[in-house]
């Protein structure tokens, strides 16, 4: 069996920055074991197979596979992905405007919008379903110590650790400064200890960021989903908008938030964050950003 596959960076404008994303195309024929052992064979945060949609009306379905599981859903491969297939399949036209893409995940149908502009590929989703805040106590202290930071370093303003989720939970922690953010060194047995899930993923951040433009740098870490720190991370910037809400409490309309990510992984990313506010509800969350393709080639199996 001889499979294309394409490497792209996501989340950048930029090849060797963002997010590296691997995408097998044409994987009808490939059992899931092997879709597993071909994402521990590339060893990136995740890897993309692109199938035949269940529903005909739909562009394509996708299976996503961190080295270790599969996931239902995550943000940067559905990003990368839908770019890349909306590229392969009408270039031409993607420069004149922009594609609808509807890629078929186990969380159900997400819609995506694929541009092309000044040559670079940027595509947009909408949340498949609302971030929700999940009821979980924390132990600052040992939380603190599992970060290899003072329990001063956590939190500021109203914002406090919490999880939340919007397909996949994180845990949320504030960190008073980028310093702190930078001293950050995690014990992963102690962390898993500290959290209050099953597998750990944590996203620390601050409102100190590397460029002022932006709103928020993060840092994340998913040790329980086969991967330690993450350069760009959609499903925690998706769940992050339950977060913003309930802390920062905007009025109605739309509001947008540039989250800056992967900068202490030399590895600088930028999601592009969208809350619509209704009745002071959250009622609906997009993610977007750039993608690269850095490469590609063929799997001989």
């Amino acid at each position: 069996m001889r499979l294309k596959h394409h490497l792209l960076d996501v989340f950048t404008e930029r090849p060797l920055a963002g997010n590296p994303l691997a995408v097998v195309l044409g994987a009808d024929g490939l059992e899931p074991a092997r879709m597993q052992e071909i994402a521990r064979e590339f060893n990136l945060s995740e890897t993309v197979f692109v199938l035949e949609p269940r529903d005909p009306v739909n562009t394509a379905r996708v299976r996503i596979f961190t080295p270790a599981l599969e996931l239902p859903f995550a943000g940067h491969p559905t990003i990368g992905a839908s770019a890349l297939i909306a590229f392969e399949r009408a270039r031409d036209i993607l420069g004149q405007a922009p594609l609808r893409v509807v890629l078929e995940e186990d969380v159900g149908a997400i819609v995506c919008e694929v541009s092309r502009v000044k040559g670079v590929l940027h595509a947009q989703f909408v949340a498949p379903r609302l971030p929700e805040i999940i009821d979980a106590p924390f132990d600052i202290p040992r939380l603190a110590a599992s970060l290899g930071l003072a329990v001063e370093d956590i939190g500021f303003d109203d914002h406090r650790p919490l999880l939340a989720s919007a397909g996949l939970a994180f845990a949320f922690v504030p960190v008073a400064s980028r310093a702190a953010l930078n001293r950050v060194k995690p014990d992963i047995a102690g962390l898993a200890a500290a959290l209050p899930m099953q597998r750990p993923a944590i996203n620390l951040y601050t409102r100190e960021t590397t460029d002022p433009a932006n709103h928020v740098q993060a840092r994340v870490f998913v040790p329980g989903l086969g991967a330690h720190e993450d350069p760009a991370t959609g499903s925690a910037a998706a769940a992050f908008a339950a977060v913003a809400h309930k802390f920062e409490r905007p009025e109605d309309g739309e509001h947008g938030l540039r989250i800056e990510q992967g900068h202490a992984m030399g590895r600088p990313s930028l999601i592009a964050l969208t809350l619509r506010i209704e009745g002071g509800a959250l009622t609906q969350v997009s993610v977007g950003g750039a993608s690269v393709i850095v490469g590609e080639g063929v799997l001989s199996l």
